[in-house]
């Protein structure tokens, strides 16, 4: 049976407790949990926007404990933590010191109380969210290849699962690319987000069944955490909270149960939900998922 969680960075609050005093307010009791979280000092938007690049200084044994007993004394679960940073970032030193600041993390997975890191596959843009051209050439998949492999060693070892996932702006911006990732690494440590809101273009929405049935079809398989966002009106990749958008949530759940998942489905959306919203959102989900699906 799949539950329900939240992502810690929908929660703007200026402390760690904070942040986690909100999410078991909600009665929330799992969260993808982001580092920017535990590291007030860094504003959340740039933590979003550079993930490892400016948090990875910040990890320590001492920071993951407390993060842990935090968690720990909320009865929250750490359903995956988030290991974000451009894995395909123009400057190939920032890209493998990155790597490295990741590593380090997959080694505090047990530290944390989890076995999954979530990533983002980057862009040729500084910044990992932002499209470019140079995404679709075929050296921007060698180069993801070869930090998605050294990476997959590292996790291996420790037993941990990344999970990547497909957005349009980025490099894997189809389900086809996401498939080909995960046959050209090889590794059985490397999964997938599902996220559908984040695989549509602005006026694919005639395209809904096909694209989330395609989806399902080359992934199914190979999913670690869910995702439950919307897309926006015109079809654009997912800013709205479920249930505020397009995305066809009955097909979408239908399918994943349909899959034998058993993860979480977290809860987030691109511009922050604002707490009212949060209920609201849990609420639908709850609503349109298939009987017995969601604990």
């Amino acid at each position: 049976m799949a539950r329900l969680g939240v992502l810690t960075s929908e929660f703007e609050r200026p402390t760690l407790e904070a942040t986690l005093d909100a999410v078991a307010a909600h009665n929330i009791g799992a969260v993808q949990f982001q580092l920017g979280s535990a590291v007030p000092s860094i504003p959340l938007q740039t933590s979003l926007q550079r993930g490892l690049d400016v948090l990875g200084e910040h990890l320590s044994p001492a920071r993951c404990q407390q993060i842990r007993d935090q968690l720990a004394q909320r009865g929250i679960a750490m359903a995956a933590v988030d290991g974000t940073f451009n894995m395909v970032h123009p400057d190939q030193e920032r890209r493998w010191a990155n790597l490295a600041h990741l590593n380090q993390l997959i080694g505090y997975c047990g530290a944390l109380g989890t076995s999954v890191v979530t990533l983002c596959t980057g862009s040729r843009e500084d910044i990992m969210w932002r499209f470019s051209p140079g995404n679709d050439l075929s050296d921007a998949m060698t180069d993801l290849v070869a930090v998605m492999k050294a990476a997959a060693a590292v996790a291996e070892q420790h037993g941990v699962t990344l999970a990547f996932e497909p957005e349009v702006n980025n490099v894997i911006n189809t389900t086809a690319k996401a498939r080909q990732l995960i046959d050209e690494v090889g590794s059985p440590a490397v999964k997938v987000v599902m996220d559908p809101a984040n695989i549509f273009k602005a006026g694919e929405l005639p395209q809904m069944q096909d694209k989330l049935r395609e989806a399902f079809a080359l992934l199914g398989g190979d999913i670690a955490v869910a995702h439950a966002k919307d897309l926006d009106h015109d079809g654009e990749a997912g800013h709205l909270g479920a249930g505020e958008g397009k995305l066809d949530y009955p097909l979408y759940l239908s399918l994943l149960a349909g899959t034998g998942f058993g993860g979480t489905v977290v809860l987030h959306q691109m511009h922050h939900l604002s707490d009212a919203q949060i209920d609201g959102c849990f609420d639908f989900v709850r609503r349109e998922a298939p009987a017995g699906f969601l604990g």
